[in-house]
C-alpha cells in the first residue's frame, strides 16, 4: 500500500467518521469519474480534467456566479470597454497570492506578467510555452478563433492589461471565464524551465485558486489541501480527495457505503433506488448539453450530405434514448439545447425510417456501406453509454444494408485521435455549455475556425455560409438580431447534417444527506469551495 493510498483511507475514516469534532480537520471525498488528461487546463476540453484543474486550482480574469452563467469579476475586480467594443482593459485584484510547493515559493503576487504569459504561450506557437510537451493542442484557444479575434495582450502596469481585438465579440467577457484562459503563474513557469522541469506545469500545478495540489497518484486519487491565502470566499473543507472511479455503480457503491460523499453522472436505472435511499439525496437539473455522432465529413461516403441524412434517417433514436438514459433525457435535433436562447423549435428532426434510408443510399450511389463507430469508454453527462449506444446503432444500421463495427480507445487516447482529418468512421462524443453562450455550441464544434488541426470540430465540416452567420452574430450586440442569425445556422446545420444529433440530458448529482452548500453548475462543472459536511 502506498502512501498516498494509505492517506485516502486516513483521510475517508476523518471525513466520515460519526466521531468527528469540530476541530478535527474536514476532508471532502469527491467520487470522481475519470482521470484528468493533466493539470494544464488550455490544452485540454474535458470536464473531467477541469474539475481536477481549473476549478480548484486556478482563476480567470472573469468568473460565473455560482449556479449560472453570469459573468463576475474575478481576477479583475473590474473592466472597462471601448465604445466599438474592441479595446478591454482590466483592473487587476491587487494582493493575490501564488500557492507554493515543495520546489517553488513566489516572490510575488498574481501581476500583469501572468497575465500576458497566460494568453501567449496559447496564441503563439513558436513560444516557448507552446509546446512545452509536445503535441499539446490548444482545441479551445483555435475553435474559438482567439487566434484571429485577439489583436494584443499589453501590460500597462503591474495591475492594468489591456486586450486589444481585431473586431468585437460579444461573448469575449464570458469566453475568459472558461477554464481554458485560467491565469498561470509565468514566475513559475520560468523558475521550471531554469530547472529543466518544464513538464512540472501539466504535472505539479500552481494557482491562486481555493485548494492547493498536493498529490496525484494516476487513475487513483488526486489530493488538494485548502489554500489558506486565497483571495476570495475561504473553502469550508480542509482537504478535498478525488478518488477516481470510472464505473458508475462502483461510484454508487462508494456513495452508499460512506466512502465518498459525492459523485457524478450516476447511471439512469439507478435514479430511482438513490431517491429512495434515506442516507443519500439527490440534485438535478436540465442539462446544458448535446451528445451526438460526429460524421469525418471530409472522407468519402460522409463528405455527401445525402449520404448523412441517410444514415440518420438509419437509426432509432427515440429507441436510444428510451434504452441508454431511461428517460433522463430528451431526444436531440439541434446542436444546442433547448434550455439555450435562439434554439430553433420549427426545425424538423429527420424520421427514424429505415427503408427511405436504404433507398437514399442507393440513390447516392452507396451501396455495402461499411463504418465505425467510435465508442467513448468513459460515461459523460450527456452520454450515459457510449457502448450501448453504439451497439444500438450498429443493430439499426444493419437494417438499411450498412455494416458498423465499434471501436474504442482509452479515453485520453479517443479524443487526441478522434481529433485526426483522416480518422475513419464516426465518433460518438458529446458537449456541455462553457458559458451559456450559443456561439460556445456553434463556433466551437461546428465552425471552419475549428476544423482546422487543432479544433473541436470532430466532424471536420466546413460550410462558409454558416460560419459566416457565426462570425456575424458574434460582433452583432443585439440579443434579437443574434438570435435569428443562430436560428438561421440551425436550419443549415439540418440540412447538412454533419452530425447524428442524440440527446440533452438531465444532469443528477447524488450526494451523502450530511452534504450542504453544493451547487449545481449549468455548465456541467463541479466545484467545491462552497461544500460542508455536517455532523
Amino acid at each position: 500500500m502506498t502512501l498516498l493510498s494509505r492517506g485516502l483511507i486516513a483521510a475517508s475514516a476523518i471525513a466520515l467518521s460519526a466521531a468527528a469534532t469540530p476541530v478535527m480537520a474536514k476532508t471532502f471525498i469527491y467520487c470522481s469519474e475519470a482521470s484528468p488528461e493533466g493539470f494544464d487546463p488550455a490544452p485540454y476540453t474535458a470536464g473531467s480534467t477541469f474539475d481536477a484543474s481549473a476549478h480548484p486550482v486556478y482563476n480567470r480574469l472573469t468568473e460565473f456566479k455560482k449556479g449560472t452563467t453570469e459573468v463576475e469579476p474575478g481576477l479583475a475586480e473590474r473592466w472597462e470597454v471601448s465604445e466599438d467594443g474592441t479595446v478591454y482593459t482590466f483592473k487587476l485584484r491587487p494582493g493575490v497570492k501564488w500557492h507554493s510547493n515543495d520546489k517553488f515559493t513566489p516572490t510575488r503576487d498574481m501581476n500583469a506578467d501572468d497575465v500576458v504569459f497566460s494568453f501567449e504561450r496559447q496564441a503563439d506557437a513558436n513560444h516557448p510555452w507552446n509546446q512545452y510537451i509536445p503535441g499539446l493542442s490548444y482545441e479551445y484557444y483555435n475553435s474559438m478563433d482567439m487566434p484571429k479575434l485577439v489583436k494584443s495582450v499589453e501590460k500597462v502596469d503591474d495591475l492594468t492589461v489591456k486586450v486589444t481585438l481585431n473586431q468585437p465579440e460579444a461573448p469575449f467577457l464570458a469566453n475568459v471565464a472558461m477554464p481554458f484562459m485560467s491565469i498561470l503563474s509565468k514566475e513559475y513557469a520560468d523558475a521550471l524551465e531554469a530547472a529543466g522541469t518544464k513538464e512540472d506545469l501539466n504535472n505539479a500545478p500552481i494557482g491562486t485558486g481555493p485548494f492547493k495540489f498536493v498529490a496525484y497518484q494516476k487513475d487513483a486519487v488526486i489530493r488538494f489541501q485548502k489554500n489558506p491565502d486565497y483571495w476570495g470566499t475561504a473553502p469550508l473543507i480542509d482537504d478535498l480527495v478525488f478518488a477516481i472511479t470510472p464505473d458508475a455503480a462502483v461510484r454508487l457503491q462508494k456513495l452508499k457505503a460512506g466512502e465518498c460523499h459525492l459523485m457524478p453522472y450516476p447511471a439512469p436505472a439507478d435514479i430511482e433506488a438513490i431517491k429512495a435511499d434515506p442516507n443519500l439525496k439527490l440534485d438535478e437539473q436540465a442539462g446544458l448539453n448535446v451528445g451526438y455522432l460526429a460524421y469525418n465529413t471530409t472522407v468519402a461516403p460522409f463528405d455527401n450530405p445525402k449520404v448523412r441524412k441517410a444514415l440518420n434517417m438509419a437509426i432509432n433514436k427515440q429507441a436510444i434514448v428510451d434504452a441508454v438514459f431511461q428517460g433522463a433525457a430528451e431526444p436531440a435535433k439541434n446542436p444546442i439545447p433547448p434550455t439555450m436562447w435562439s434554439y430553433n423549435d420549427a426545425i424538423q428532426d429527420d424520421p427514424y425510417d429505415p427503408e427511405a434510408a436504404k433507398a437514399a443510399l442507393a440513390e447516392a450511389g452507396v451501396e455495402n456501406l461499411q463504418m465505425e463507430i467510435w465508442a467513448m469508454p468513459v460515461q459523460r453527462p450527456y452520454m450515459p453509454n457510449a457502448r450501448r449506444t453504439a451497439e444500438l446503432m450498429q443493430e439499426d444500421l444493419s437494417k438499411a444494408g450498412v455494416q458498423a463495427s465499434i471501436v474504442s480507445y482509452e479515453w485520453g487516447e479517443y479524443l487526441s485521435k478522434s481529433m485526426d482529418p483522416g480518422r475513419a468512421g464516426a465518433v460518438i462524443l458529446g458537449w456541455t455549455g462553457d458559458n451559456g453562450d450559443p456561439d460556445n455550441f456553434l463556433s466551437v464544434l461546428l465552425s471552419c475556425a475549428s476544423a482546422t488541426e487543432g479544433g473541436a470540430n470532430r466532424a471536420f465540416w466546413c460550410n462558409e455560409e454558416f460560419s459566416n452567420l457565426l462570425q456575424q452574430a458574434k460582433v452583432t450586440s443585439d440579443p434579437a438580431e443574434r438570435t435569428k442569425l443562430y436560428e438561421q445556422a440551425q436550419v443549415i446545420f439540418k440540412e447538412q447534417a454533419p452530425w447524428f444529433t442524440i440527446a440533452h440530458s438531465t444532469q443528477y448529482v447524488p450526494m451523502r444527506q450530511n452534504v450542504t452548500g453544493f451547487v449545481m453548475s449549468p455548465l456541467g462543472d463541479y466545484t467545491f469551495e462552497t461544500v460542508d459536511i455536517t455532523e
